[in-house]
């Protein structure tokens, strides 16, 4: 963090709102596309967005001082969009989603881009390859979001390419 960031943080700390939301702003938009491509859904995301800001405000003294504030935020996005995955109310959302998907179009199957084969990854390897790839965060911030060395984020990108590979061969060959 520069100076500048650091005396708005402490500023923050102190229950400074503007100050909080400068520095929150450049933030927004990235944990926002990762909420989208966790959740697949605008308003859920939205919503893990927002609640992740308010629970980012409630506990920024637990911010260390020396922590970038970007991962950190991630991190609560990544929470955030996982708890809401669990909910029971999640899986008849995302059911009715695929009903209508399927009613809508018939031969699905037989257009499946890299959206669709990403939709097939389990969820933890999607999570890495939104944080390196698509939010373009480097290796030791994608390490600090999933709570692990960069030895072992680098492996969690290794492994999920290994498992989207084998999908995307099946689309190209049919």
């Amino acid at each position: 963090m520069n100076d500048d960031q650091t005396e708005r943080l402490a500023r923050a700390k102190g229950g400074d709102g503007p100050a909080f939301e400068e520095l929150l702003a450049p933030l927004v938009e990235p944990a926002f596309r990762l909420a989208m491509t966790m959740l697949k859904d605008r308003s859920a995301a939205e919503d893990a967005v927002q609640e992740s800001a308010l629970n980012a405000w409630r506990h920024l003294g637990r911010l260390r001082r020396s922590a970038a504030l970007r991962p950190w935020f991630l991190a609560m996005v990544a929470n955030e969009c996982r708890d809401a995955r669990r909910t029971r109310w999640w899986s008849v959302q995302r059911f009715a989603h695929i009903v209508q998907k399927e009613v809508r179009d018939q031969n699905w199957a037989d257009r499946m881009d890299l959206d669709a084969a990403l939709d097939r990854l389990p969820r933890h390897h999607l999570e890495v390859l939104v944080l390196y790839y698509h939010l373009d965060l480097p290796i030791d911030e994608v390490a600090r979001v999933l709570r692990c060395s960069e030895g072992a984020a680098r492996q969690r990108i290794h492994r999920a390419l290994n498992v989207l590979r084998p999908g995307m061969m099946m689309e190209t060959d049919a």
